[in-house]
């Protein structure tokens, strides 16, 4: 007779052991963690010191998990804060973790397209295949060398640390952006090594389980017969959930407000499904699922895509403290020297020989060698794998990986190390390799008429990389006339977004003559430059009756309240033409003002330091002695000006030297 509710057992905490019959509501209940802490205070802060963590790392510019991990190792093996020992058992946290796990890993395969890697396709096979190997092999060796595990478990230490993390690599390469062809390597190889690796592990931690059992001679066949299943099963349902779903989407079946919790149904349906006909099969099916999808041209997914996105940085922050929250200090301290000494070796020995063999005969440089031998953080998988492992048990109720082995300590000091030294030696070695450009601060720019033009320019006399984009051939001769680069096509067409060469470039700037066009140009790049960066002409009909548009639907207002194209348009009929003017100690952003009288229109800000403020709505500027302004000014408005300037001679010639 299966257990009622109430006959369950429930953990126990520092207050007491609650009673049988009681309500198993731990909400309800008036339980309280180690540290004295209420359970639903303790489960609230797990989801609060995620997204905190998150908030601070995209302050601090410092990867993320960093943060988790310290957030969750201070919670829970220090502070005692969050439950960690009997909330979740084995089987429900493996649970747990196969669905968090695939969610992320689906989210991540959304991005993956095939025609990012038609030049390196088969690097991107020696990289999953022959580095996976190498990998393996040397990071066994190092395992069983340095650290001293079993050599069985040390099997098992190298199959997990196979994988990487796109968890990690996401936010590295949005914060590098390496142009060419390495940003679709590396997150080619971030996302689909996951599944692999996983599923390595798994695969090996069953021949582990098998070997304690003294079966050794089935040990390699089931290798064999398990890898073959979790591929076809994984593969299979993915795939076949994948046509199912855009069947659904493309005959309008669900509802718009449906879809995207409908594909989440669909995703955690693959990981159920698969899991049934092949263990350990989800991770391969929430792939391929994501995969078919992100290739497909008949159904726009991005909002889809934008759901996922924020259901995976909640997954992810609340997992890895729930992770961290149940590790053991003296799990880290029994690593003692050779924990720092095994990551050190992972990182100059393994990773740059695993790399260098994959890509022998590839058509790959030496620097995107380079780059790709400082690409390999672990991240949410090897922590969640580790755990599961950790706490799977045998028969008789031992551990099945003893405590006098620290495997899940060892992969996570190897996910702070990776994860540190990689994250923040990315940025100035992709620039100092000359594949990536260090904040980028050049301008893609949505139009090629006059004013477009004139804005361009400026901003390239200021020494700032610019792209415009135009539908209008006559435009876009004109541009390349003047000596501008310039794309002939449409600003929303994915295909001109991916044959444009964006190097140096960190904002867009819509500035066509159709309202609609600006506002869906932004909220497209605002995935690729960040809503911050995202900029449009303030729509006519705002500009002449003040009515306030939907901000989630629009960018951020350039220039002024009242700048629409029309009125752009008109200065520049008049003959307003951009001017670049450093300020300094004598001649400051007041003086200017006082030149100009207001007949002007302040468009950019440049630093000291070099960065471009865009003057909009939203922000007053203020700029300071050093900063250089970008204004729309008349030509002849210095003439004029020289006589209200001063009466001296020398401040009449100061003014006529400061208006030429």
């Amino acid at each position: 007779m299966p257990p009622t509710p109430s006959s369950l057992p429930l953990p126990a905490f520092s207050s007491g052991v609650l009673p049988g019959d009681a309500v198993p509501l731990l909400l309800a209940s008036e339980a309280t963690t180690e540290g004295g802490v209420p359970v639903v205070m303790s489960l609230a802060l797990v989801v609060v010191l995620g997204i905190a963590a998150q908030w601070l790392a995209w302050k601090t510019k410092l990867p993320s998990i960093l943060l988790l991990l310290l957030f969750g190792f201070l919670a829970g093996p220090v502070m005692k804060v969050i439950p960690t020992d009997d909330l979740l058992r084995a089987e429900q946290m493996f649970s747990f973790v196969t669905l968090a796990v695939g969610l992320v890993l689906f989210e991540g395969a959304l991005q993956l397209r095939f025609r990012e890697i038609e030049a390196v396709g088969r690097t991107l096979v020696s990289l999953l295949t022959v580095s996976v190997v190498v990998t393996w092999a040397l990071g066994t060796l190092l395992a069983w060398l340095v650290l001293g595990f079993d050599p069985v478990f040390s099997l098992l230490l190298g199959a997990l640390l196979t994988v990487t993390g796109p968890t990690v690599i996401g936010p590295i390469l949005r914060q590098v952006r390496p142009t060419g062809r390495i940003a679709a390597l590396v997150r080619w190889e971030g996302i689909v090594i996951d599944p692999i690796g996983a599923v390595l592990a798994v695969l090996v931690f069953d021949v582990v389980n098998t070997l304690q059992g003294g079966e050794l001679r089935q040990a390699g066949a089931d290798v064999f017969a398990g890898s073959l299943r979790v591929v076809i099963v994984g593969g299979a349902v993915g795939a076949a959930l994948a046509f199912l779903l855009l069947w659904a989407l493309r005959r309008h079946q669900v509802p718009d407000h449906l879809q995207s919790p409908v594909t989440l149904a669909f995703v955690m349906l693959a990981c159920v499904v698969s899991n049934t006909f092949a263990h350990e099969s989800a991770l391969v099916a929430v792939t391929v699922m994501g995969i078919v999808l992100a290739n497909q041209r008949r159904v726009d997914i991005r909002h889809i895509f934008e759901f996922k996105e924020n259901l995976s940085v909640l997954l992810i922050s609340s997992l890895f403290i729930i992770l961290t929250s149940r590790l053991k200090l003296e799990s880290f301290a029994a690593l003692s020297w050779r924990g720092p000494v095994f990551v050190l070796l992972l990182i100059v020995l393994v990773r740059p020989a695993a790399i260098w063999l994959a890509t022998l005969r590839s058509q790959l440089s030496w620097r995107e060698k380079l780059f790709l031998t400082a690409m390999a953080p672990r991240g949410i998988v090897a922590a969640a794998v580790a755990s599961v492992f950790a706490l799977e048990t045998k028969a008789d109720g031992s551990l099945l990986i003893p405590a006098d082995q620290p495997f899940a300590a060892a992969t996570f000091l190897v996910i702070v190390g990776t994860v540190t030294v990689y994250g923040l030696a990315a940025r100035p070695l992709a620039k100092w390799l000359g594949i990536a450009f260090d904040n980028p601060q050049g301008a893609l720019i949505a139009s090629a008429h006059p004013a477009a033009r004139a804005i361009g320019h400026s901003l390239r006399e200021a020494g700032y990389p610019v792209l415009l984009v135009d539908v209008n051939y006559e435009n876009v001769q004109t541009a390349r006339l003047e000596g501008l680069p310039v794309h002939h096509g449409n600003i929303l067409s994915e295909h001109t977004q991916e044959e444009m060469r964006l190097d140096g470039i960190g904002r867009l700037l819509a500035l066509t003559r159709n309202d609609e066009v600006n506002a869906l140009a932004t909220l497209q790049y605002a995935e690729l430059f960040g809503r911050k960066e995202c900029y449009q002409l303030i729509p006519q009909r705002a500009a002449e009756t003040g009515e306030q548009q939907v901000a989630h639907l629009q960018g951020r207002y350039l220039f002024g309240c009242d700048v629409s194209f029309q009125e752009l348009d008109r200065r520049f009929a008049k003959g307003y033409r951009p001017k670049a003017t450093k300020l300094s100690e004598e001649f400051t952003f007041q003086r200017f003002v006082d030149r100009y009288a207001g007949d002007y229109l302040l468009l950019f800000i440049v630093s000291p330091a070099g960065d471009i403020d865009v003057v909009t709505t939203d922000e007053e500027p203020s700029p300071g002695a050093g900063s250089m302004v970008i204004a729309l000014v008349q030509p002849r408005a210095s003439q004029k000006l020289v006589e209200r300037v001063g009466e001296t001679k020398a401040e009449v010639a100061t003014a006529q030297i400061e208006a030429q």
